[in-house]
């Protein structure tokens, strides 16, 4: 059993808990369940202040009322700068974006109460900001490490020069990209966001990693014929198609961890034991070659 007090390091998967509503837990059965994934190691969980219509970290710190032992055992990270249309702001008119000074420095306020803590240990910035003031950024960032309130930061959904941008303003690294990467969406192999990331050390968190179902199901032509070879290596390897389907994500050589959505304690020691396997370069290019229709050039 892992036992970490105040866990620094991002495990090799990552649970997200965006579709926490889905899996119908009562605050109990929450604690256990995050309890039964930090026993085979991935003790790091991922939220956001707009999961489950703005009720997602409130979930999260029911279960650590429940279970108090339990929030030295993970690292939590979360986020804010979406504003969403929502019953709980009705002055709210329109989808927007949100990373200004006194709006960040509210949020982690308002997530440090629902996540019932008195730290974030990772604070990502959501979706890149059009009117985002990097200057403005970087001292809501400053002031927040340096109350302790946060202790690391990062970003969601950034290209590079969105990424150099406030990397230019801040006095420490920025740690994480969470970004969309799958089989079924392979554009941050060629936009240079990965290339980034190995430049900067910055740990690319891979969303949505099995592209929503969508390979599983044979979506289309492409999902079919990743779908194909998926079950082809998985024969060949000994692993599930799922964990081939991690273990493409995880060969990168920017460190990618994926960040699964799973209520199911089974699937989250599947995903966690695809994270030894390394997988053969062939099998690698042989997956991209399906997820692209072609070989490549």
């Amino acid at each position: 059993m892992i036992a970490a007090r105040h866990v620094g390091k991002i495990s090799p998967i990552v649970l997200g808990t965006w579709r926490f509503k889905e899996w119908s837990m009562s605050p109990a059965e929450l604690a256990a369940f995050i309890e039964g994934a930090a026993d085979v190691g991935v003790t790091t969980v991922d939220t956001a202040d707009i999961y489950g219509d703005y009720q997602g970290e409130s979930a999260l710190g029911d279960a650590f009322r429940r279970a108090p032992a339990l929030r030295d055992r993970i690292q939590l990270v979360t986020k804010c700068g979406i504003r969403l249309k929502s019953a709980n702001f009705p002055d709210l008119r329109v989808k927007h974006y949100d990373c200004s000074r006194a709006y960040i420095t509210s949020q982690v306020e308002n997530s440090l109460r629902a996540l019932s803590t008195d730290r974030i240990d990772l604070l990502l910035l959501h979706r890149p900001d059009p009117l985002m003031d990097a200057d403005e950024v970087a001292e809501a960032f400053c002031a927040l490490k340096q109350s302790g309130k946060v202790r690391t930061f990062g970003v969601s959904n950034y290209l590079p020069h969105q990424v150099e941008l406030l990397q230019s303003r801040l006095p420490f690294p920025l740690v994480v990209n969470q970004i969309e990467y799958s089989l079924l969406h392979t554009r941050p192999l060629s936009d240079g966001t990965l290339d980034q990331c190995q430049k900067m050390r910055i740990v690319p968190l891979a969303w949505s990693p099995l592209a929503a179902g969508q390979i599983s199901s044979r979506a289309g032509e492409r999902g079919a014929a990743v779908a194909d070879t998926l079950q082809r290596i998985a024969r060949e390897s000994g692993m599930t198609a799922e964990q081939v389907a991690l273990a493409w994500l995880m060969r990168h050589p920017a460190g990618v961890v994926p960040v699964i959505g799973t209520g199911k304690l089974e699937r989250v020691r599947l995903a966690i034991a695809a994270a030894s396997h390394s997988l053969d370069r062939q099998h690698w290019f042989e997956l991209l070659e399906a997820a692209m229709g072609c070989e490549v050039a």
